[in-house]
């Protein structure tokens, strides 16, 4: 929801809210329709393991009740569920930022020096500021990752990947202070006590019961695992297990996460998390906050002159590299990495009355892939070692003159995940550690990645010719990415005037 609740109140601008019934109905239709359609018996399932959108935060009673299925808060726009990318708190990550860089916050540098608006905090300060009544009513902010295995085990955890990554919490640290959460609100000077412990990723929450037993079709005590962020669960499923492996998933958005064996600050990350997407390591999270929305956005402008997606790609495939003349920055969605900022936009770069949409499609492209070499290369610039790259997703699989552009781009072989449902082919190898051997699982997420995930044969390589072209482009694209990124203010003057007339 991004206008309105059905309830009819409107929201403002940057605003995205899910209904938490919704999640309940689908894993109820989901996992129904899978047993029904494999022909796998409900006994045969041994594990269940969850994977979902983060920082996707709800406020709730002490029971996990959201207080959104209360009709006295129905119509409170911030009693429902705020979606990962609800950026409306952008102003109070910016705070958040400033107060934690002048209180020399010890945690602020392991997410590179700047909080994002898609966070548990800014989110909750936005709610603490705008509905105090709210905020004193919520007695548990729990991820959605989170409330899903709730409702399944009837035992509240919270995971140490949606914890660490956007949660500010640390395994050695733990939350942030009572007097710096204080500081940024009076109204959050208990929000440690409103978040709970933290288990790690891999373990199991609890079985899964009768009530919901009967809900999905299965049988009741299966053994269920602690939730993670859909990204994050890729790894295993493209057999990621090791430290220099880069996944980049790619959807409506892109998150791209390597593992390291030591924890280095990188600028712009959205965090370092140990054990927090494979035991054992630190893992780094960037992402560009828009990624196929992109060519959503142009199927939209187009309407009923769209072309579709494999007529655009021809033509723009014909053009060649850096051929359409224009340069797009991949900003429709804000910039998550490297500059945390969601009040940026886009850039599209030498329009002409002459321009087509299959000159606009090839620059989305590019400018995407310029974005991602952004990113590994701030990476690798810091210590980082990218070794291997995966894609995974449903782009990788849709679109052959994306990866190979990616390729070409970012000077490295692609190589693509066998599933496109990564994410959920990772929550289920998670699902598989979690009844463990003894019940027909596994005890080693190395050993389940091998039998349960894997690789296409599809390889991307990078052609030698392209790279004076793409070279050059991307030495343009880092000269716009810096002066609209931090020396014109002009996308954040814009997107201000802008609200009043939005929703």
């Amino acid at each position: 929801m991004t206008t309105a609740l059905p309830t009819g109140e409107k929201l403002g601008a940057d605003w995205a809210l899910q209904d938490p019934r919704d999640w309940l109905e689908c894993l109820e239709v989901t996992t129904r329709a899978v047993l029904r359609d494999s022909g796998i018996p409900a006994s045969a399932i041994i594990g269940i393991g969850t994977a979902c959108t983060a920082c996707t935060v709800l406020p709730t009673r002490r029971d996990g009740t959201p207080l959104m299925y209360d009709d006295h808060w129905a119509r409170e726009p911030h009693a429902w569920c705020k979606l990962w990318k609800h950026h409306a708190a952008q102003d109070w990550a910016d705070r958040i930022t400033a107060l934690a860089h002048e209180r020399k916050e010890p945690w602020l540098a392991t997410y590179g020096g700047k909080i994002s608006s898609e966070w548990l905090l800014p989110k909750v300060a936005q709610v603490a500021a705008e509905s105090p009544t709210v905020a004193r009513a919520a007695e548990q902010w729990v991820e959605a990752a989170d409330w899903i295995v709730w409702q399944l085990t009837g035992v509240q955890t919270r995971n140490a990947c949606c914890a660490g990554y956007k949660g500010l919490w640390d395994a050695e640290r733990g939350w942030p202070t009572a007097d710096f959460t204080a500081a940024v609100h009076p109204g959050l000077a208990d929000l440690a006590e409103k978040l709970g412990p933290v288990l790690p990723i891999g373990q199991r929450a609890g079985t899964l019961t009768a009530a919901m037993a009967t809900r999905l079709g299965l049988h009741p005590g299966i053994p269920v695992a602690v939730g993670i962020i859909d990204a994050h669960a890729a790894l295993p499923a493209c057999t990621a297990t090791a430290a220099g492996d880069l996944v980049a998933i790619m959807g409506t958005s892109c998150c791209h996460i390597v593992c390291a064996e030591d924890r280095v600050v990188v600028p712009g990350m959205c965090g370092v998390v140990k054990d927090g997407a494979l035991p054992g390591l630190y893992g780094y999270e960037a992402g560009q906050a828009g990624f196929g929305d992109h060519f959503a956005w142009l199927s939209r402008l187009l309407g009923a002159g769209d072309p579709g997606h494999a007529a655009l790609a021809r033509d723009a495939a014909a053009l060649g590299p850096a051929g359409s003349g224009l340069l797009a920055l991949d900003w429709w969605n804000g910039n998550r990495s490297t500059l945390v900022d969601a009040h940026l936009s886009g850039v599209l770069v030498g329009l002409t009355l002459d321009t087509t949409p299959a000159q606009i499609y090839r620059a989305l492209i590019e400018g995407l892939a310029c974005g991602t070499r952004v990113i590994i290369e701030a990476l690798t610039a810091h210590g980082v070692p990218v070794q291997r790259i995966i894609a995974s997703g449903g782009l990788p699989e849709k679109n052959p003159l994306l990866m190979q552009v990616m390729a070409d781009v970012t000077g490295r072989t692609i190589q693509v995940a066998r599933s496109a449902q990564a994410g959920a082919v990772g929550a289920a190898i998670f699902g598989a550690l979690a009844a463990g051997c003894d019940h027909g699982g596994h005890d080693d997420l190395s050993a389940a990645a091998a039998a349960m995930g894997g690789l296409q044969g599809t390889i991307y390589a990078p052609e030698p010719a392209h790279a004076p072209r793409y070279q050059a482009l991307f030495s343009e694209y880092q000269r716009l990415y810096s002066y609209f990124g931090s020396t014109n203010p002009v996308m954040h003057a814009l997107r201000a005037w802008a609200k009043p007339g939005l929703g």
